[in-house]
């Protein structure tokens, strides 16, 4: 029978070298990697049957961001995590759609020699659906809408331009359409931004429905919150491995498209402002 190959990833170099030799003492195939980086290059050209990674690490990502690699690279791979946090009751439920297991530091090494051996026993875990940010938005510009129009309709100040919900919503449709484009393009982030003729506009439109710029603004932050509640929604399917440039891209583009509204707003407020 050909050994379990475990892919062991810990910053810490002398628990590193100790699991190791442990677990090889089991009978395992262990390579180690100190770092997140250093392990996703691991999994790009190498396949495991094991992942016990540490959940918390130094630099860019964590143990989610190499467990979500591991499920793209090897689906089959049992993926475990080790924290010294046990009593983090937010963020276990995100992890657990993610990992097969959480462990706690310090662990009992039996203790885990048989946990990563029953986890084997049972079999390949079950595939779990993996989408990128951009999937997700596609897939949910709808519902993001709707939950973004119900934001607003608590907002007094906002609600004093009476609109209907179509006109309200009508520039989002093809403002998701630009954010999906940018989050799966290789742009990067702080660039210049690109020109967007839907976003200049919505910001001419907003100024003759009689908006104040304030609430043009308020419009965009809402905007971000009702995108983030979505992507929490879905942290069972989302792609840990680039959630977080995936944020970070939001971010960029809506406060791009608001700088290009407002700066059309603007520019309509001073032609009207000018004498006949």
């Amino acid at each position: 029978m050909p050994q379990t190959r475990i892919l062991l990833v810990d910053d810490d170099e002398a628990i590193n070298i100790m699991l190791a030799e442990v677990l090889r003492g089991q009978g395992f195939d262990v390579t180690m990697a100190a770092s997140v980086p250093q392990a996703l290059k691991l999994i790009s050209s190498n396949v495991y049957d094991v992942l016990l990674s540490d959940l918390h690490m130094p630099g860019v990502g964590d143990g989610l961001t190499v467990v979500s690699a591991m499920r793209h690279a090897n689906p089959k791979a049992v993926t475990m995590l080790l924290s010294a946090f046990p009593e983090m009751d937010a963020a276990s439920h995100a992890i657990m759609l993610q990992a097969d297991q959480i462990l706690v530091k310090p662990m009992n090494v039996t203790a885990l020699v048989k946990a990563i051996n029953e986890r084997l026993a049972g079999g390949a875990p079950a595939v779990r659906p993996v989408e990128t940010v951009a999937a997700i938005l596609e897939r949910t510009t709808d519902s993001t809408i709707a939950d973004w129009f119900e934001h607003i309709q608590q907002d007094k100040k906002v609600m004093m331009v009476p609109l209907t919900y179509k006109q309200r919503t009508c520039h989002l449709p093809q403002l998701f359409r630009e954010l999906v484009h940018r989050l799966r393009s290789s742009k990067i982030i702080g660039s210049p931004e690109l020109v967007s003729p839907a976003a200049a506009e919505h910001g001419l439109n907003r100024q003759k429905q009689g908006y104040t710029a304030a609430m043009l603004v308020e419009e965009s932050r809402m905007l971000q919150v009702s995108i983030f509640q979505t992507l929490q929604s879905n942290l069972a399917s989302i792609d840990f491995s680039v959630v977080l440039i995936g944020v970070m891209t939001i971010a960029d583009e809506i406060d791009s498209q608001l700088s290009q509204a407002m700066a059309s707003y603007v520019a309509e407020s001073s032609n009207l402002a000018q004498p006949a």
